[in-house]
């Protein structure tokens, strides 16, 4: 690619609680359980020229609850099950570290744990990708903490809206669900464009 070449839009997608049920730790394959509409939310996303990129936070392998080789076979049949209806994703980033729990290399101070930008760092480098015409997808506060910290609008997806507590809510458009964020992004990246 030239450095003339003009770098993509993407949307990073939290993983669990944003494109799977979250279910704690998750540690084994059959405990994924992939969210209603995601597979859609994705085609549409992907049709409007976005790249699709999971960054999430995986503590469970500084924990010790799962190998890091545990975690790619996780996501090897998350990636294979949403393909298999079409809806690709461009990568899966992961921190497996956690700054005060864990064993031997994985507790650590890190660069990559959210809202830490080294996950996105990556994805830049390795997909080309534009954070100041992306997206960022979460249910957390550290999700739209790294949405400010790279240049990217937030989407904060919040099943039940509660009042008061979270002060970001506030900031961030705030939605139900996968599909519903997808909406939102579609029109607003096409008023942003101009398209």
């Amino acid at each position: 690619m030239s450095r003339e070449a003009k770098k993509a839009p993407a949307v990073f997608l939290d993983r669990d609680g944003t494109l799977i049920r979250d279910v704690g730790y998750l540690y084994r394959q059959d405990q994924v359980e992939i969210l209603p509409r995601v597979v859609e939310s994705i085609r549409l996303l992907r049709g409007q020229g976005f790249l699709l990129v999971v960054v999430t936070n995986q503590s469970a392998v500084a924990r010790g609850r799962l190998t890091e080789e545990d975690l790619g076979r996780i996501h090897g049949a998350l990636n294979a099950r949403l393909a298999q209806d079409g809806a690709h994703l461009d990568g899966i980033y992961y921190c497996p570290h956690h700054p005060t729990e864990g064993v031997g290399p994985y507790h650590v101070e890190c660069d990559c744990r959210k809202p830490n930008t080294g996950m996105i760092a990556k994805a830049i480098a390795d997909l080309g990708l534009d954070p100041s015409s992306s997206y960022v997808v979460g249910d957390k506060t550290s999700d739209m903490d790294l949405a400010e910290r790279i240049g990217a609008k937030g989407v904060r997806i919040a099943r039940e809206f509660a009042a008061g507590g979270d002060s970001s809510a506030s900031k961030y458009p705030v939605v139900t669900d996968l599909w519903q964020a997808a909406e939102w992004i579609v029109g607003d990246f096409k008023q942003s464009s101009g398209r």
